[in-house]
């Protein structure tokens, strides 16, 4: 056998390499510290907790308290669910409907399903997603419980079901087909003449949304801004340019298919009763027919009215769950 320096050794006997101590080897072995490392662990150390108060933390245990209750002005919780909706305080207070097609739809659709609720006025800064409507239980005790917490609108289909309403929803194929007529051609036209027509904006939407709000005309500005530009980002999520005549024309053919499909019916889908669909047709075809709401131009307005039958099965709910 040979060694590492090639000379001939004994194959019984191997000489071995000299004993380093521990410490010196770790030493030897050891990589050289670089800047970042020699600041992380200056940081490590900055960081770091005393041994004394950490022993001092390790016997102290954790409390949690628990959340802290709503500020003594806030007002109790009413004995019957409220629904937070947009809406001006006298009409929440009398019940007539949002001003808001989100949140009229499930106003409607409460008062099919024969849910008990009072309403109140709000913004979406209240909700805690961030968005109207909610629904807030009625108070059964004083004491905190689950069941008042705010339920989305989400949730409301399965609030109303596991609170004795009965409710059904078609059981149609073409059902998503026309509900999509309604969420995106409908929905994009309501936009567009909410919004970006200047007279509307200005006559209907400025008074509802943004001088309700603040008295500051820099708030106000901001507050137009918002909306607008949101509007418009929606409008443009799947096109390059707002096409107005292509906006209109589309929401005209969608009115044309739902009162195709309504037919001489009293409610959409031979169904015998009003279900969530109708609900969410009446949110659209209530405001636009409201003369209350004062619009300017009345484009998309005149495009509902040509279809009577679609007028007849707004005022049918409207008389029946509304109190006409």
């Amino acid at each position: 056998m040979f060694n590492g320096n090639l000379s001939p050794v004994n194959s019984s006997f191997i000489a071995m390499p000299p004993t380093i101590p521990t410490d010196k080897r770790e030493e030897e072995t050891a990589v050289p510290p670089t800047s970042f490392s020699r600041q992380t662990n200056k940081v490590r150390d900055f960081f770091s907790i005393p041994a004394p108060i950490k022993t001092l933390f390790d016997l102290v245990p954790v409390l949690v308290y628990p959340p802290n209750g709503l500020p003594q002005r806030a007002p109790k919780p009413a004995r019957i669910p409220t629904l937070y909706v947009f809406s001006k305080k006298e009409d929440a207070a009398t019940g007539k409907p949002s001003f808001n097609p989100g949140c009229l739809k499930w106003q409607a659709f409460l008062n099919i399903a024969g849910i008990n609720h009072r309403l109140a006025a709000s913004n979406n800064h209240a909700s805690p997603t961030g968005v109207l409507p909610f629904l807030l239980p009625g108070a059964s005790s004083s004491n905190a419980s689950p069941d008042a917490l705010p339920i989305p609108s989400s949730k409301l289909v399965k609030y109303a079901a596991e609170h004795g309403a009965h409710v059904k929803e078609p059981l149609n194929m073409r059902y998503e087909a026309y509900k999509s007529l309604l969420d995106h051609r409908i929905r994009h036209a309501w936009l567009y003449t909410l919004y970006l027509e200047p007279l509307n904006f200005n006559a209907v939407a400025y008074p509802l949304y943004v001088s309700s709000i603040s008295t500051s005309p820099f708030v106000r500005a901001s507050i137009s801004h918002q909306l607008r530009a949101a509007a418009e980002a929606e409008l443009l999520k799947n096109s390059s340019i707002i096409d107005i005549d292509d906006l209109y024309s589309e929401a005209d053919k969608a009115f044309e298919a739902l009162s195709i499909l309504l037919g001489d019916d009293p409610w959409f889908f031979g169904c015998d009763r009003p279900t969530l669909f109708d609900a969410s047709i009446f949110a659209y075809t209530h405001l636009l027919l409201d003369d209350g709401m004062e619009w300017k131009e009345k484009k998309l307005c005149r495009a509902l009215r040509r279809r009577e039958n679609l007028v007849q099965h707004r005022e049918r709910l409207l008389v029946r769950y509304f109190g006409g």
